[in-house]
């Protein structure tokens, strides 16, 4: 039995060798998906080099997505449309499936009992918290602990369920594995039995591992946030670079992840807690030094 761990990716180097250097006992293959185009629809340089992780350059599976999704609203019409936001909301969520959806690509040498993770490139999982080889459970999906800014800046407000997985003969495609409710839906529940996202039955994690969100300067955070999923929306905020480095000084978020997902997102101000390293992962806590640029300390 092989572990593949599938990822995608922008430009997050640091957040990447981090994986690397985390995962690398517990898998046997990384696959990569980087798209030419950004989830706003702006052309890109490629940004991964194999050189850089020269450590593990024989684990990774490095796929080039050329194209953008053929099914993409027409931009050049949303403006005339009173849900135009929301179309462009659900061009980005397009872009980042393709993207996501090429990962198929890197996991043809699989056998049908090797299992694929996913996990977006700043969702770190915990796997020694579980044995793969004793689980009977088709689906796993891993509680993970939500991190802003630095490493150990502690996002309180949410249970994040980052990674998820399952044996490469159960996967059905990895949107599909992003899109599962992680929940145990009770087994007298009829509907479970028609739903591709409703599970009576998935293995959760607990303590699951870490998801460092938005660990990078102002400035690339900014990059990013103009360009995701959510870009419209923080446009209309009209939330500045000074905007962000005063809230990462102040260790802050104006990001309300407890909204539902037709209100607006960006609300009042969450305190963020500092955690002690002993909670970081152990590659981290013996290479302190090596990270304190990025550990609140």
């Amino acid at each position: 039995m092989k572990v593949f761990d599938c990822t995608t990716f922008y430009n997050e180097n640091m957040m990447l060798d981090l994986r690397f250097n985390i995962l690398n006992p517990y898998v046997d293959k990384f696959v990569i998906t980087e798209s030419k185009y950004s989830h706003s629809g702006e052309k890109k340089k490629l940004n991964f080099d194999i050189n850089k992780f020269k450590d593990f350059k024989k684990k990774i599976n490095y796929i080039v997505v050329e194209n953008e999704p053929n099914n993409l609203f027409d931009e050049t019409r949303i403006h005339l449309n009173k849900s135009g936001n929301n179309q462009i909301r659900e061009n980005s969520i397009k872009r980042i499936a393709f993207q996501r959806d090429n990962l198929i690509k890197g996991i043809e040498e699989a056998d049908k009992d090797d299992y694929i993770f996913y996990s977006d490139n700043d969702e770190i999982p915990k796997f020694e918290n579980i044995s793969l080889e004793k689980n009977k459970n088709k689906i796993i999906a891993f509680n993970q602990k939500l991190f802003y800014y630095k490493l150990n800046l502690f996002c309180d407000r949410i249970e994040w369920h980052g990674t998820r997985g399952c044996k490469k003969k159960y996967l059905k495609s990895f949107s599909w594995l992003r899109d599962l409710k992680i929940k145990n839906y009770p087994i007298y529940r009829i509907d479970t039995l028609f739903s591709d996202t409703k599970y009576t039955n998935i293995k959760i994690v607990k303590n699951g591992g870490w998801h460092f969100s938005q660990v990078k300067s102002p400035e690339d955070i900014y990059k990013k946030l103009t360009n995701s999923e959510d870009h419209a929306e923080f446009k209309a905020n009209k939330q500045t670079l000074n905007d962000i480095k005063d809230m990462v000084k102040r260790k802050v978020i104006n990001f309300d992840h407890q909204a539902k997902s037709k209100d607006y997102k960006y609300s009042n101000e969450f305190k963020l807690k500092t955690l002690p390293i002993k909670d970081m992962p152990i590659f981290i806590q013996k290479n302190s030094g090596k990270y304190s640029e990025w550990l609140d300390l």
